[in-house]
């Protein structure tokens, strides 16, 4: 954690960032341009770091940054697009953390990247704060704002009340339950998993039904901690690849270190491939291939041959990413990280790697597929992307794009200077099953606004078909959803 004053934002991207987000209630959004397609029927979620300072408010003092961009509180936009028209509600995740420390007015747990206030000794049986900050999950009765260290929080649909927390029927004493679910269109079921450390480090493993509710679950030992952010959902498969990170778990117990600060790379142990059976949970096959690191993949299935085809972005290492992403929530970054993305085969039975290639050799990230086609073939991947007039290290990303497996070319839509688009999230054309939009929330840096964008699916390089004007500025956030009508 680090204490700060008021100083000038240089980069244009970090006046999203500069102030914890003010919330709205349920307001109807003003067209600013277009029109909202007709069969653009459902809503948009957005989940991200909204609050990242406290303190400063009284008696001049100053105020307390998070030590990581992980770190801030968690709030969710929603954007409701229905036939009169388009309303929008955005609000903080109630967490009980949050609430203790908005009572407080200072930060008072710690987190991914920073402890908490006081001597060291006061770190040693002090819990870690659910951000409730990186991604929703909307099930038939409520969404769900996802962490990866706890318990979900469950919230209302439109209201976007915190309702409290869930542990989905079993996620008993506060088992983790990750961000990045994968729901099976076909078949309703959700898959998911959480890593907890005890006396070993154990891979928890969950199966549910359409409702949330988990129906099976089971554990599997891992032979250290290392981040594993994601996973690939394939017909018969859960595909983990676990990189070559250590964790020095003594000096956090001590309070030494934070647990970012932890986390060792340590490449010659390579990249761990491991392979699961969805129908039962069990371990089907382990195998080891290059180092790397990633936090997102984009999306998996078998091909005729038996081989998962999967796609993801890459890093060369750990450090880097985690190094920008920790200077992203000062508002200015040095630290120069390139993800880009790769498309990798593997053998399920073996878990051996028979080919990788990088199909978009551009700084990217979030890549994201349509709902329907999560674990089964797809064709397009959507991703964020770093435009060519832009500097890697300093600016973010300022484009999304589609890449097409088919023909090997990549569609870019350029926002335009001081415009920050979110993850690009893609919606089915509730009329017309061949028609999708691509919805992402701009920052505009020009105006210190933001907006929400929808842009026709097959024509991403066009102008957006619709643009609508949201009450108070969304900081960049992490992950959403599209919930159908």
């Amino acid at each position: 954690m680090q204490t700060i004053t008021k100083k000038s934002i240089n980069n244009s991207w970090a006046g999203a960032i500069a102030e914890p987000a003010k919330e709205f209630p349920l307001t109807q959004l003003s067209i600013i341009s277009g029109k909202i397609p007709d069969g653009l029927r459902g809503t948009l979620y957005r989940n991200g770091p909204a609050r990242l300072e406290r303190g400063g408010d009284t008696f001049g003092g100053l105020r307390q940054r998070v030590g990581h961009w992980f770190d801030g509180d968690g709030a969710i936009l929603g954007v409701h697009f229905t036939d009169a028209g388009a309303t929008g509600v955005y609000r903080y995740v109630q967490t009980a953390e949050y609430l203790a420390e908005t009572q407080a007015d200072r930060f008072l747990y710690g987190v991914y990247g920073m402890h908490p206030p006081g001597p060291i000794w006061k770190r040693w049986s002090q819990q870690m704060k659910n951000a409730a900050n990186t991604s929703v999950l909307a099930l038939p009765d409520k969404l769900l704002a996802l962490w990866e260290a706890t318990n979900p929080y469950a919230l209302d649909l439109q209201t976007l009340e915190t309702k409290g927390l869930d542990d989905l029927g079993a996620l008993d004493n506060g088992l983790p339950y990750s961000a990045h679910y994968k729901r099976d269109s076909e078949t309703g079921e959700i898959f998911n998993f959480g890593i907890s450390i005890g006396s070993s480090v154990q891979l928890n493993l969950y199966k549910s039904d359409s409702t949330g509710k988990i129906i099976q679950k089971t554990a599997f030992k891992l032979d250290r901690y290392s981040i594993m952010h994601d996973f690939v959902l394939t017909q018969r498969y859960l595909v983990f690849f676990m990189p070559p990170l250590r964790m020095k778990m003594l000096s956090v117990i001590l309070g030494v270190t934070t647990f970012s600060e932890s986390l060792l790379w340590e490449p010659q142990l390579g990249t761990q491939v491991l392979i699961f059976d969805r129908e039962n949970l069990s371990l089907v096959s382990r195998g080891e291939t290059d180092a790397w690191f990633n936090w997102h993949f984009g999306n998996g299935y078998e091909d005729e041959d038996g081989s998962v085809v999967l796609d993801m972005v890459r890093y060369a290492d750990f450090h880097q990413t985690n190094e920008y992403l920790r200077e992203f929530a000062s508002g200015e970054t040095h630290t120069v990280t390139q993800g880009t993305l790769w498309q990798v085969r593997l053998n399920p039975q073996t878990a051996k790697v028979s080919a990788m290639q990088q199909v978009v050799n551009r700084k990217c990230e979030f890549p994201v597929v349509q709902r329907a086609q999560v674990g089964q073939p797809w064709r397009y991947t959507y991703v964020s992307l770093m435009p060519q007039r832009g500097d890697i290290d300093k600016e973010w990303f300022g484009a999304i794009a589609r890449f097409d497996y088919k023909t090997e070319t990549l569609t870019e839509a350029d926002l335009g200077e001081n415009r920050y688009p979110s993850e690009p999230i893609h919606a089915q054309d509730a009329q017309n099953p061949e028609q999708g939009w691509v919805l992402t929330v701009v920052y505009d840096g020009n105006s210190h606004s933001s907006e929400v964008w929808v842009f026709d699916s097959d024509r991403l390089d066009a102008e957006p078909v619709c643009k609508l004007g949201l009450p108070s500025v969304i900081p960049h956030s992490f992950h959403g959803t599209w919930n159908p009508a």
